[in-house]
């Protein structure tokens, strides 16, 4: 069964909702992840719950092309959030028929992240919307096991799961044997890339190689294919591989065409040998 390939926004995030669905069309992905609310002040976010035109423009695109959008985010858990100030934002995942939202966690008492955690999980649940939290190596919640644990202290909502993207699971040091007997229901969708076997001691080296300067799978010498054959089986791969340099010089379409040929290949050996 071939696995369903979205494309994150991260990977092209020069290309406004509208333009990365019809790039996602022509290079070989069945779905997009959108990033509405921006990261960092140099990284852009596109806030279709906002811009009205966009929006339109956004479902004209996947009407098109048949695109659909898979993801939505990046909230972060903060200590100052007011979830009631997300309903818009759910609610144009929710028009848009994203299956999830993805949260991100940067506030230090973990108490108090858990309850926000599963009020955001309850108000996404309203609009039909499960929510997955993308641990991180340099937060208060580094690795699988921590996460797995804040999903525990949050009650374990039904709709509320863990993003396992494969740089923070090999940098953060987590452990094959925490992915044991965890279904597509906590386990919904991978991020995926490839690296180097070690990556920088520095913080700014290790935001740098996760935010601009990734491999495509298959490139670097991570073991990738222990780790998807670890993951619930054909859950979707979301390919999160940003290339600074290669899309400064060849632009973003060319980088999504080689990040989806190189993760097309890459499934395809790991099929193969399981032959």
């Amino acid at each position: 069964m071939k696995r369903e390939l979205s494309l994150a926004h991260l990977t092209v995030i020069s290309l406004p909702p509208p333009e990365m669905i019809r790039v996602a069309s022509r290079t070989g992905y069945q779905s997009v992840g959108l990033r509405l609310i921006r990261v960092t002040p140099q990284s852009p976010g596109y806030p279709l719950m906002d811009d009205a035109v966009m929006l339109r423009e956004t479902r004209a695109a996947m009407s098109e092309t048949g695109i659909r959008v898979h993801d939505i985010e990046f909230v972060k858990l903060e200590p100052d959030l007011n979830v009631q100030s997300l309903d818009r934002f759910c609610a144009t995942g929710a028009e848009l028929g994203a299956s999830r939202l993805i949260v991100a966690p940067y506030d230090p008492d973990l108490s108090r992240m858990a309850d926000r955690f599963a009020e955001i999980c309850a108000l996404s649940a309203s609009y039909g919307l499960g929510v997955v939290l993308e641990f991180f190596p340099w937060t208060v919640v580094p690795n699988l096991a921590e996460a797995l644990a804040l999903r525990k202290q949050a009650g374990s909502p039904e709709n509320g799961g863990i993003l396992v993207d494969a740089l923070h699971f090999f940098r953060s040091g987590s452990s094959f044997s925490d992915l044991q007997g965890l279904n597509s229901a906590v386990l919904p969708f991978l991020h995926l890339c490839d690296g180097p076997a070690h990556g920088a001691d520095d913080l700014e080296g290790r935001l740098r190689e996760a935010r601009a300067e990734r491999l495509a799978p298959g490139e670097g010498v991570l073991p990738l294919h222990s780790l998807i054959a670890a993951m619930p089986a054909e859950i979707p791969v979301s390919l999160e591989v940003p290339l600074e340099r290669m899309t400064a010089e060849r632009g973003a379409e060319a980088v999504a065409l080689h990040v989806s040929r190189a993760a097309t290949r890459c499934l395809e050996v790991m099929e193969c040998s399981s032959c």
